[in-house]
């Protein structure tokens, strides 16, 4: 049975607004928007318009006939050349040789060098941008100078080949004898030259070429080209040892707009002559701070963060500066990016290889810094055991580390050993690696079957000691001529009679004052290796002091984060004073000081060291929930208990 065909329903009743007209009006398209217009008009314009003959009667959209072109000239006006200038040659020259000389000087910032001619000491540099460039080795004769051009030809004494091959043996042979009686004659191939066969013994452990591989210098760069300002933190037991001098090259070269400051962390392991000592030696070649990374006794905080804060004042065009840190696996980048924060941000642990990738720390509003992993630059040239006596390495993970002991005993004396593990010195004053070993072995019983020393385990608690200094030892600083000392004090007194002439832009940074007689040694050396302080102070005389610096820390505004400040001990015991303290046992406040602490004044706030001021609402002093700050305070500090009992008793009597 065929489907019968439904008849529709009846519409339902519609608004009048719902109604759309499609009666035609003139002038009005109800079809096509203008986006669907221009498109038509793209695709059906553009074309000319010909008679039947061919010829274009209407040229179409960007295009003339030939009639209509005409050759294109520009007028002739003197305007076009007059945003030229020029200068002569001497101020060229004079430009040029003030220029490289503040660029290459680590204590000057040349600001806005994006507005300086900085090509202009690059082409002077360069080889193959000299006034007479050498044509002929990159062409040749016939090509640069015609078909036609003739050489000059060159006197040869001889005329024929047969002359010239009799001459050419004849120098020959008299090279060879004065080579023979010179004694700088080689016959034979030198033994280095003959490449033999790799063995067992040429084989390398993986774990040797930690802080080499391409993913830690990936990690190296981006860090590098993200700062503004990069701090190479070195190890004060080995400063010179844990410099990365391929990486300070690469930035004097590639990057010599960064600036560079040294930072020598881990001051306390060593005599602080040593660290003077060494900060002479490295100032001329960078800026030099001490520094001691501790969550509360640190050294060298305030002198950091001072000159962070001149290195963001210099770079007032930007918004804020980002500071890296880079340096050997171990020497302790992030553990003071934790105390310039004073609290833990990074990881950190006393192994090497803790940090794996850079990592954004905030510590300011225009301070940010940059922590990096460690690297171990190649042009080093360590080998395995100074690898590991640096702290490349984790202990744990070495397959001999008895091997490495024998280095570390010739580097440290054995009264340090000695008195480090308890173990008495011998008659001679010195022990074998493996008599050593043995007597500390069965020391800390550390055997093995039968009663063997489990050598390995020792070896491995040594170096392990050695890592987290706690064996005394340093690299005794480079010996300075007298004539280095008159030529900086000379330099010195010159740059303090000049800094008054100094104009306020002048770029130069002012460095920092630090005290060294208040850094707390953690290691007790013996006489010898200990020398007085020639200068307690260390940095210009006319720089930011210590205390000072650590008066205007962080904490003081800037920081977002930041919420009170740190207090120390001579806070606690400045706030306690004897009389008060015994009052407090014996008295209690009368139940109508409450009502007098609010009509009395507030005591006058402290003053301000930096324009900006604390964010402050109406929460900061008023009552919340019918609780004073002050007077809960005061309620905290009052004796109850029994102590309160025994104070009431008093106070009837």
């Amino acid at each position: 049975m065929a489907p019968t065909k439904k008849g529709g329903s009846p519409s339902k009743a519609r608004s009048s607004t719902s109604k759309v007209s499609l009666a035609r009006v003139k002038g009005e398209n109800f079809y096509r928007n203008a986006k669907q217009v221009a498109r038509l008009k793209m695709l059906n314009g553009g074309k000319p318009i010909r008679d039947k003959d061919g010829k274009i009667t209407q040229a179409a959209a960007f295009q003339k006939g030939e009639d209509e072109t005409k050759p294109g000239r520009v007028q002739p006006d003197r305007r076009w050349f007059g945003n030229t200038r020029v200068i002569s040659q001497t101020a060229l020259d004079h430009f040029r040789t003030s220029l490289s000389t503040k660029k290459d000087d680590p204590y000057s910032v040349l600001l806005r060098r994006n507005k300086l001619p900085m090509a202009l000491l690059d082409d002077a540099a360069n080889p193959n941008l000299r006034k007479r460039p050498h044509i002929v080795e990159v062409e040749p004769f016939s090509e640069t100078f015609g078909p036609k051009a003739q050489r000059k030809r060159p006197r040869i004494d001889a005329g024929s080949f047969d002359e010239l091959s009799k001459l050419g043996s004849a120098a020959e042979e008299a090279a060879a004898d004065a080579a023979t009686e010179n004694g700088t004659a080689t016959i034979e191939r030198l033994a280095s030259s003959i490449v033999e066969p790799q063995t067992h013994a040429d084989y390398h452990e993986p774990i040797y070429a930690k802080g080499t591989s391409r993913r830690i210098y990936g990690e190296l760069y981006k860090v590098i080209d993200s700062s503004d300002v990069i701090l190479h933190i070195l190890d004060a037991r080995d400063p010179l040892g844990t410099m990365c001098e391929s990486v300070l090259e690469y930035v004097k070269k590639e990057k010599s707009h960064k600036q560079v400051v040294l930072v020598i962390n881990k001051c306390d392991l060593v005599p602080n002559w040593v660290t003077a000592r060494y900060i002479q030696h490295l100032t001329p070649r960078y800026p030099t701070i001490a520094f001691h990374a501790s969550p509360n006794h640190s050294f060298g905080k305030g002198s950091l963060i001072q000159l962070l804060r001149q290195f963001s004042q210099l770079h007032s065009d930007k918004k804020q500066i980002s500071v890296g840190f880079v340096g050997y696996p171990n020497v302790g980048k992030s553990s003071v990016i934790n105390t310039l924060k004073s609290g833990k941000v990074c990881r950190v642990a006393p192994v090497p290889g803790e940090t794996k990738v850079w990592q954004y720390i905030t510590l300011t509003r225009r301070i940010y810094l940059i922590d990096c992993p460690g690297i171990v630059p190649t042009s080093a040239h360590d080998n395995e055991t100074s690898t590991v006596l640096k702290g490349v390495v984790r202990v744990e993970a070495l397959p001999t580390p008895s091997d490495h002991i024998q280095a570390l005993m010739t580097r440290v004396k054995p009264v340090y050993l000695s008195r480090t593990y308890g173990v008495p010195l011998p008659a001679d004053g010195s022990w074998e690696p493996e008599e050593f070993l043995d007597k500390l072995a069965r020391m800390k019983g550390r055997l093995l079957k039968h009663g063997e020393p489990d050598l390995d385990a020792v070896a491995k608690i040594m170096l392990s000691d050695w890592v987290r200094g706690r064996i005394p030892f340093f690299v005794a600083p480079p010996e300075r001529s007298e004539e280095l000392n008159k030529i900086e004090a000379k330099e010195r007194a010159r740059r303090e009679k000049g800094k008054g002439k100094a104009s306020a832009g002048d770029g130069e940074v002012p460095g920092v004052r630090q005290n060294l007689g208040t850094i707390m040694q953690k290691n007790t050396f013996v006489a010898e290796d200990v020398q007085p302080l020639d200068d307690v102070f260390v940095g210009p005389a006319a720089a930011v002091d210590e205390a000072d610096a650590e008066e205007s820390d962080v904490d003081e505004g800037e920081g977002p984060a930041d919420e009170e400040e740190e207090m120390t001990w001579n806070d606690v015991w400045e706030g306690i004073k004897p009389d008060a303290a015994e009052n407090a046992e014996t008295t209690v406040a009368p139940e109508d000081s409450e009502d007098d602490d609010e009509d009395a004044p507030k005591a006058k706030e402290p003053r301000m060291k930096t324009n900006k001021k604390k964010a402050a609402n109406f929460y900061s002093d008023a009552n919340v929930k019918n609780k004073n700050r002050s007077k809960a305070a005061l309620l905290k500090s009052l004796p109850h208990g029994k102590r309160a009992k025994e104070g009431r008793g008093r106070r009837k009597e």
